[in-house]
C-alpha cells in the first residue's frame, strides 16, 4: 500500500468519523429536546418545540454532510483498537442508564432519571475524546455535566420533575447541537 493510498484512507476515516459523530449527535440532541418537551403542559408550546428541534436537527444533519465534504483539515489519530474502546464505553453508559433508571424508580425519585442520564452521558464524553481523537467533545463532558448539576440543585431545591425534564432536557439537547454543529465545521 502506497503512502498515498494510506493518506486517502486517513482522509476518508476522519471525514467519515466527523459526519457520523455529527449527525449522532444532533440525533440525541433532539431527543433530549423531545425530552424537555414532555415537562412543558401547554401543548402548543410543547407542539411549537418540537417542531423547531426537528429543524435544528434537521439543519445540523445537513451540515454534517456539507461540513465534512470540503478538505480534511485534520487527520484523526486514533489509539490502538480505538473501535473496541468505543464499544467498551458505550455498553458502560448503556448499563449506567439503566442503573441510574431503575435505582430511581426502586429509591422511589423518578424525578431523578434524566439528571442521572444526563450525568452519565456527560461523563462518557470524556474517554470518548481521546479514542475518536475529538478534543471538543471534553466540553460536550463538562456542559453536560454541568446541566447534570443545574438539575440536581433544581431536584434539591424541590423544583418539579416535569420543570427538571424541561431544563435537563433542553440544556443538553442545546449542549449536544452546538457540539454537532461544531465537528461538522470545525472538525
Amino acid at each position: 500500500m502506497t503512502t498515498e493510498s494510506t493518506d486517502a484512507e486517513c482522509r476518508t476515516l476522519s471525514r467519515n468519523l466527523r459526519r457520523r459523530g455529527a449527525i449522532v449527535l444532533a440525533v440525541f440532541a433532539l431527543v433530549w429536546a423531545f425530552a424537555g418537551g414532555s415537562g412543558i403542559a401547554a401543548m402548543p408550546v410543547a407542539v411549537a418545540l418540537g417542531v423547531v428541534a426537528a429543524l435544528v436537527t434537521a439543519g445540523a444533519v445537513v451540515l454534517a454532510f456539507r461540513g465534512t465534504a470540503g478538505p480534511v483539515t485534520r487527520l484523526v489519530r486514533l489509539p490502538e483498537k480505538w473501535n473496541r474502546g468505543v464499544g467498551l464505553v458505550n455498553a458502560a453508559e448503556l448499563v449506567a442508564i439503566f442503573a441510574v433508571i431503575a435505582l430511581s424508580n426502586v429509591s422511589g425519585h423518578p424525578a431523578f432519571i434524566p439528571i442521572g442520564i444526563c450525568l452519565v452521558v456527560g461523563l462518557h464524553f470524556f474517554p470518548l475524546a481521546r479514542l475518536y481523537d475529538q478534543g471538543q467533545y471534553k466540553w460536550t463532558a463538562v456542559f453536560l455535566t454541568a446541566v447534570a448539576i443545574v438539575g440536581l440543585v433544581a431536584l434539591a431545591a424541590g423544583t418539579t420533575a416535569e420543570t427538571i425534564r424541561v431544563v435537563v432536557g433542553l440544556g443538553a439537547a442545546i449542549v449536544l447541537w452546538g457540539s454537532s454543529f461544531h465537528v461538522a465545521l470545525r472538525g
